[in-house]
């Protein structure tokens, strides 16, 4: 496995989505949120421990 090496941030952007996921049948649901780098398959985040942005504050 080789480390990816820098890379400069200067002109790039973030893609991102929330989500909002149902499980058991609909009976439980969590939000979660994907950070993701759209020029690269293997550059992104998902949480699910984030509600807002605000709470990140």
């Amino acid at each position: 496995m080789t480390s990816p090496g820098p890379v400069s941030d200067e002109g790039r952007t973030l893609k991102s989505r929330g989500y909002r996921i149902t499980v058991d049948e609909g009976r439980d649901s969590f939000f979660a949120i994907s950070l993701e780098d759209p020029e690269s398959e293997t550059a992104w985040l998902m949480s699910d421990t984030v509600r807002s942005l605000d709470e990140m504050q």
